[in-house]
């Protein structure tokens, strides 16, 4: 009775042991999807970063142009 005992505790060890080795193999995926991501999302933060920046220039330029137009316009009417 105690051998088999024994047997049914060896296999459950094993069963733990076989589980803690899947588990820290999905950690290790999970820590370099992880890395993967904070590498991506560095690259979106500086991306939105360079289009804003982008994005006042052109509002800037639209602004410049409109002012150019307005005084243009008004020298049409002084004609």
């Amino acid at each position: 009775m105690s051998f088999e005992m024994f047997e049914k505790l060896e296999a459950k060890v094993q069963q733990a042991i076989d589980t803690i080795t899947l588990l820290q193999m999905e950690i290790e995926e999970l820590k370099e999807q992880n890395n993967t991501l904070k590498q991506e999302s560095l690259q979106v933060a500086g991306n939105h970063d360079s289009l804003t920046r982008e994005n006042q220039q052109l509002k800037e330029e639209q602004q410049q142009w409109q002012e150019r137009l307005r005084a243009l316009l008004g020298k049409m009417d002084e004609v």
